[in-house]
């Protein structure tokens, strides 16, 4: 059921107290005109600024005055559908709170529906049996394609329209996650810019969608940069995805397979699992969104929750898509306290999470990467959440020789010039990013020399590093004794066995 299905619902339901969601006032607005029609209802709009206006009402009554426009209820038409617009500052008003709990009673004798819209949802804990929550999603892709044909068909003849089928469904694909504003914004920027409409407008939209996710705040877009031709090893996980990235498409949905959930990547440091995450985006062929955990709590009470949501929601807009959380233990610390120590915020933001995890519809891809499994709640485990959990363990001869060889070519060496197979001998224990930075001392130490790279430039870093399995051996140890039952090896080789 469409957000408009489900209010009409409400409102035919009796309803009394309905919040909307959305971003997309003038959208919204819409169709709140065009059900108010349908329902043979009268609609009033109300705004701090301007106060109401609309049929059977006084133009500017309860102009600055949130309480006079809630007085003024009663005397409007007996089927009024009251839109106020922007309500939710004054939801932490004690009185304008405990007059809405008395309308909301009264109100249910008559034909009189409240409408709170507002970008963002702050319910105060009194009203939220007294009132329902509907969300107005970013637009589907038949209404951004409707709206480009109408966009289109309106350009001047001397405006040249080149956007064949294939074309203009990446267009509207790539739109996906931006408002009708938003989006018929950025079509006259593509036009003006480049005196036509075509396949550069593709880029441009993408342009915008960065900025769009980089002012949410919480997310970030991320270029696809990364291949898993760039992961040296993991050829477990490597070929799981693969196989996932095969099951993306029309055909996998009409052979009754669901859209993957995701996957927890957890591990000793620096082995490959954040390189990992990037690459999967390129595996896929789907846009990177990045969400860092610590932004989503804020001061003001139901901020936290407000940023999850809105997180998700733009996640899914923008769909199909790519999530990575990275390090998602240190969102969830102090999970367990979360009562005492923050009120239940945490566990309100993470119950939410995973809830949309374990319900999730739309096509988002979940990345999640972990160092500290003793952080992690067991929800966050449980069959359902992800499709599958890994675990990197430290790198093998063959694979450090692999990684060896990666870092080597990137800087322009040619890895058959080195003794790559002494190197990953003498490497036993290093991570992937341990075995990058002796590559780059050893360059350093060519550098200084006048010379170019050699094998015991290599081996001179190597052997001024204490690499992390030593430092951290206890614990290591430990996390691959947990992870022997509990998850699935990322490399070709058993959890635990090293060298």
């Amino acid at each position: 059921m469409g957000a408009c299905d489900e209010l009409i619902t409400y409102i035919r339901a009796r309803y009394t107290l309905i919040y909307l969601t959305s971003f997309e006032e003038e959208r919204v607005l819409a169709d709140l005109e065009r059900i108010a029609a349908s329902e043979k209802r009268r609609l009033v709009t109300w705004s701090h600024a301007r106060g109401a206006r609309g049929e059977g009402v006084r133009e500017g009554t309860g102009r600055g005055d949130p309480l006079a426009i809630l007085d003024a209820i009663g005397t409007l038409p007996e089927n009024a559908l009251v839109a106020l617009l922007d309500f939710h500052p004054f939801l932490s008003d004690a009185g304008v709170v405990r007059l809405l709990r008395e309308l909301g009673r009264e109100l249910e004798a008559t034909s009189r529906t409240l409408v709170f819209l507002s970008p963002v949802m702050r319910l105060p804990t009194e009203l939220s049996k007294d009132m329902v929550v509907v969300d107005f999603a970013l637009p589907e892709p038949a209404l951004l394609d409707r709206t480009l044909g109408e966009i289109a068909s309106a350009l001047p003849a001397q405006v040249t329209v080149r956007l064949p089928e294939a074309e203009r469904e990446r267009l509207v694909r790539s739109a996906q996650g931006l408002t009708l504003r938003e989006f018929s914004n950025v079509i006259a920027k593509a036009i003006v810019t480049n005196g036509r409409l075509d396949r550069a407008a593709i880029e441009t939209v993408n342009a915008e969608k960065r900025q769009v996710i980089r002012k949410s705040g919480i997310l970030d877009y991320y270029p696809v940069s990364e291949s898993l031709g760039s992961v040296g090893g993991l050829e477990h996980l490597k070929a799981w995805l693969v196989s996932r990235a095969g099951a993306l498409g029309e055909r996998a949905r009409a052979f009754g397979l669901p859209f993957p959930k995701g996957v927890l990547i957890v591990g000793v440091q620096g082995c490959g699992k954040s390189l990992t995450a990037k690459a999967v985006a390129d595996t896929f062929r789907l846009p990177l969104l990045k969400l860092d955990m610590g932004r989503l709590f804020g001061s003001q009470v139901g901020a936290s929750e407000e940023n999850m949501r809105h997180a998700i929601a733009l996640a899914e807009a923008i769909a199909p898509a790519v999530l990575w959380i990275d390090e998602v233990e240190k969102g969830l610390s102090g999970l367990g306290s979360s009562n005492i120590s923050d009120g239940g915020t945490t566990a309100r933001v993470v119950g939410t999470f995973l809830t949309w995890m374990q319900e999730k519809t739309r096509p988002v891809f979940v990345v999640a990467t972990a160092n500290d499994v003793g952080a992690l709640p067991p929800e966050l485990l449980r069959k359902g959440r992800f499709d599958e959990i890994f675990f990197v363990d430290l790198p093998v001869p063959a694979e450090r020789r692999a990684i060896l060889e990666i870092h080597v070519a990137r800087r322009g060496r040619k890895p058959a010039d080195l003794d790559l197979d002494r190197l990953a001998r003498e490497s036993e224990g290093f991570s992937g990013a341990e075995i990058e930075g002796a590559v780059v001392s050893g360059l350093f130490r060519a550098f200084e020399r006048g010379r170019d790279l050699a094998t015991d430039d290599i081996m001179a870093a190597l052997a001024e590093t204490v690499p992390l399995s030593v430092l951290m051996k206890e614990k290591i140890e430990k996390f691959r004794e947990w992870a022997k039952l509990r998850t699935r090896p990322a490399s070709a080789v058993a959890v635990g066995v090293v060298g």
